[in-house]
């Protein structure tokens, strides 16, 4: 049984927008710093996005600071993640992930996966 499910993936143009959700099923996500993570073809697993346990602040990669936006909505648990002048360079599988109340979405203590869902940014 997969405890955390991705959705929102799909094909869009470049500087188009789309919304990821995260929804966990067996466990509240306020105990946990919450993160999303992608893997483009070739490349490594990299942490894009995080809110840590008890934060209200987000951490960025550079690759996306300013274009994207995670939150965390405790009373649907679920984490969405805004992507706003999205570029070719954005394809990639998306995961989200969680760690046990932690001040860092490290992806090597990373709890629960989910199945990732695939984002396309092309003409």
């Amino acid at each position: 049984q997969l405890q955390v499910v991705e959705s929102g993936g799909g094909l869009v143009q470049p500087g188009g927008s789309l919304r990821l959700s995260c929804a966990a099923s067996t466990f509240a996500l306020e105990d946990y710093a919450v993160g999303w993570f992608r893997q483009a073809p070739g490349k490594q697993r990299e942490e894009i996005a995080c809110i840590p346990y008890g934060g209200t602040y987000q951490n960025y990669a550079d690759s996306v600071k300013g274009r994207f936006t995670i939150s965390r909505d405790n009373t649907k648990n679920t984490m969405p993640l805004q992507m706003n002048s999205l570029e070719a360079e954005d394809t990639a599988v998306y995961y989200c992930g969680t760690v046990w109340r932690a001040a860092a979405c490290v992806i090597t203590s990373v709890s629960y996966w989910g199945r990732g869902t695939q984002v396309a940014v092309s003409s």
